[in-house]
C-alpha cells in the first residue's frame, strides 16, 4: 500500500517491451587471433547471423580503448559486443 500519498509501484514482468520489427544494431569489437577467427569460421561454414551486427577486427581485445564503446553509442548503436 502507498503511504502519505505516493504513487504506488507495481513490478511486472517485461518493464520495457520491445517495438513489433525492431532490429537492434549491434557492433561487435573482436580480437583478430580469437573471436574473429570463430566469426570468419563460421562465414566459411556458411553459418549465417543476423545483417544488423557489424564486425570491428582489432588487433587484440586490450587495444579497445573505452571511447570506441562510447562513440558507438553516441552514434546511434543499440548495442556493443566484445569478444576476445
Amino acid at each position: 500500500m502507498a503511504q502519505s500519498g505516493a504513487p504506488e509501484v507495481r513490478m511486472t514482468k517485461n518493464p520495457s517491451p520491445v517495438m513489433p520489427g525492431f532490429e537492434p544494431s549491434i557492433i561487435a569489437f573482436a580480437c583478430h587471433y580469437c573471436a574473429f577467427a570463430a566469426a570468419d569460421l563460421a562465414g566459411v561454414m556458411r553459418l549465417q547471423y543476423s545483417p544488423n551486427v557489424s564486425v570491428i577486427r582489432l588487433p587484440c581485445t586490450g587495444k579497445l580503448d573505452h571511447i570506441y564503446v562510447l562513440r558507438a553509442f553516441e552514434r546511434g548503436v543499440d548495442g556493443v559486443f566484445v569478444a576476445g
